[in-house]
């Protein structure tokens, strides 16, 4: 049943009054004219809804200021609401500006809240605050500024949220407080890494890199034939071409048209087969609707060095459209191709040789049909490089479609569904190209395919085995947890966050030999390097090191069996050299333990110290070598299995934290 309790909800009602359309006869010189009782008059009435003023001022004189405040609230929140006249309301976003710069700041939004709620009550009292010039002055210069910059004019709403334009015809107030979720997650991060105030905002204005689980083909390839140019086709002539539009207010779900080729569709075919035909016709529909998309094709096609046009639907139809391609343009080819498509409706548009020949011989009747389509036809140029592109990306069966180089889905490359997966990409590519216009990273000086393209997770070729596997980052921010690394008890109860961070302490680092070189990249190798893959995974960082001057190396011990003191004999050197050696004999000393021979001595009883190379403290390293025990190897073990999940003795590597 209702509940009989009533529910209050904020805002403000209105209330329509329908005019008399009566005429009346009025004596204008006896009508009263209404006066407007100004505030100060009604400050000397003493009592206002219970309160007896006079009263109060004389016994609280020092708060006479705030009980006239509280006066003039309550008379103004009593009355009923007057009509202003149009001078009085030509100010009125400047005074009510000024009203919340005056106010303390715990009280400003409080007072924002009131008077947006209840506006129509205050207006009246607005419309007598005294409007700050510099402030007015202020405000004008900046709405001069977003106009120019952002086209927004004076009066427009926009949210942004630590610089991010935020579309309210999209986010809802959940979604919104989803990313200010997300934004207090990174803050509170850079807060833990010491990072506050000034310089804290300065990171977060930075346009984080993206770092995404799926990878994008590069599509500059000279394979790709563009069937229209957004840039220099005259059919978007009149089309802006600031990235600046992408900042202008836009209908939901709507791309902004610009003469820029930021949205691109390649489509991979074989025009001898089925689907051909839907994903030809689907993309002349986009084409002709002037939807802001570059459409290209990679036709898959005989790759034998002489194949005849006559016999062979593919190549037939990839020598008529170069033939008309050269004669009209590569635009006006596809309309053609679209055409003959059109033309075999009644064969459930299935095209064939005879349709290609009938084709050619009624719009070009000029043309000679074998010399277009014949085994030595000179429209034949480049026709196995589509095949040679399709066999280098490493995409999977045909069809394929990528859009900006981001393969989609079996089901979105259906031709049901590739329109719609489409546009829903062109939306949200908007949403991201309008943030990098915003952050600065995107200008009208740049190439769009080139920004496109050059971002880090662009490859020449999709390997579905190194490519696609989901990365993983460690979270080394230590907490108010401290353990020793040798103390494996009580590492054992610590969580992965609190493991990350003590072994991130306790790491010992082989550097560059100059001291002021900058290691911008960590890397932990993680092996049992008393087997020999372990060792030949340490030689090959020491080479790696060679060449790598802005790099450090750590090691992770990753024992394959029990551990103790006879099977961690190789181990113990490298940690033994990591603690007591400078760092230019450390890195020579762990290339004698990397190689096999001095490991295959060591266990058949030679003594590590006869190893020792010339310049070391050896006295220091005999000590640590014996007195270091195996805690350490148990502690990095635990941590291999339970952070890294890896199984004993099996290799890793760390670069940074991933």
């Amino acid at each position: 049943e209702p509940s009989s309790r009533k529910m209050y909800l904020s805002g403000y009602g209105v209330e329509l009054a329908i005019k008399s359309t009566e005429y009346k006869a009025l004596d204008d010189t006896q009508v009263k004219t209404v006066t407007n009782t100004s505030v100060e008059d009604e400050t000397e009435v003493n009592e206002v809804q219970g309160f007896l003023f006079g009263k109060l001022k004389e016994l609280y004189s020092d708060l006479r200021d705030n009980l006239t405040a509280f006066q003039k609230y309550l008379i103004e929140s009593n009355k009923e609401m007057m009509p202003l006249k149009i001078w009085e309301l030509q100010d009125l976003s400047f005074q009510a500006a000024s009203l919340i710069m005056s106010t303390p700041v715990y009280d400003a939004i409080k007072l924002m809240k009131d008077i947006s709620q209840n506006f129509p009550i205050k207006a009246r009292f607005l419309s007598r605050i005294a409007v700050n010039q510099h402030m007015r002055e202020e405000i004008k210069e900046n709405q001069r500024d977003l106009q120019d910059e952002f086209g927004i004019e004076p009066g427009d709403a926009r949210l942004f949220i630590n610089g991010l334009l935020i579309d309210t015809n999209l986010y809802d107030p959940f979604s919104i407080l989803d990313m200010l979720k997300l934004e207090g997650k990174m803050m509170n991060g850079l807060h833990n890494l010491g990072i506050n105030g000034e310089d804290m905002s300065k990171f977060l204005k930075l346009n984080s890199p993206v770092w995404k689980d799926t990878y994008i083909l590069d599509i500059r390839h000279s394979s790709i034939m563009w069937i229209n140019d957004l840039e220099n086709d005259s059919l978007y002539v009149t089309w802006p071409t600031s990235c600046k539009e992408f900042l202008k207010p836009a209908f939901s779900g709507s791309v902004p048209s610009i003469r820029r080729n930021f949205h691109n569709l390649v489509l991979f075919i074989d025009p001898t087969q089925e689907y051909s035909s839907d994903l030809i016709r689907l993309a002349g529909l986009l084409y002709l609707h002037e939807i802001p998309l570059r459409i290209g094709f990679v036709f898959i096609l005989n790759t034998d060095d002489e194949v005849d046009g006559t016999n062979d639907f593919g190549v037939a139809l990839w020598r008529a459209f170069n033939y008309i391609a050269e004669e009209l343009s590569v635009s006006e080819a596809f309309i053609y191709i679209l055409e003959m498509y059109k033309e075999a409706k009644d064969q459930k548009y299935i095209l064939t040789v005879e349709n290609v020949k009938t084709f050619l011989q009624n719009e070009f009747p000029h043309a000679n049909i074998w010399d277009v389509l014949g085994t030595h036809s000179k429209y034949d140029k480049e026709r196995t490089a589509g095949a040679s592109f399709y066999k280098m990306t490493g995409l999977g069966p045909l069809p394929q479609a990528l859009y900006n180089g981001e393969p989609l889905t079996h089901e979105e490359t259906n031709s049901i569904y590739l329109r719609m997966a489409v546009l829903q990409r062109m939306m949200d590519t908007s949403a991201d190209l309008q943030n990098e216009v915003f952050m600065g990273t995107l200008n009208d000086h740049m190439d769009a395919v080139d920004f496109l393209m050059d971002k880090n997770n662009a490859v020449p070729r999709i390997n579905s085995l190194i490519l696609h596997t989901k990365q993983q980052y460690l979270n080394l921010i230590s907490t108010s947890v401290t353990a020793d690394i040798e103390d494996f008890s009580t590492f054992f109860f610590l969580d992965s966050q609190d493991k990350s961070a003590v072994i991130a302490k306790s790491m010992c680092y082989l550097t560059p030999d100059d001291d002021s070189i900058i290691s911008v990249v960590t890397l932990w190798i993680i092996a049992d390097f008393d087997k020999p893959s372990g060792r030949k995974l340490l030689f090959n960082a020491l080479e790696h090191m060679k060449t790598s001057f802005h790099s450090r190396l750590g090691v992770i011990y990753n024992p394959t069996s029990k551990i103790n003191e006879e099977n961690t004999a190789i181990s113990r050197g490298i940690l033994a050299a990591f603690l007591t050696q400078e760092n230019g004999i450390l890195r020579s000393f762990l290339r004698k333990l990397a190689k096999e021979e001095t490991a295959t001595a060591i266990y058949t009883g030679d003594k590590i110290k006869t190893f020792l190379t010339e310049g070391m403290d050896k006295n220091a390293f005999v000590k640590k070598y014996n007195t270091i025990g195996v805690n350490i190897f148990q502690t990095h073990q635990l941590f291999c299995q339970d952070v890294l999940k890896l199984h004993p003795g099996e290799m890793g590597i760390v670069s940074n934290g991933k």
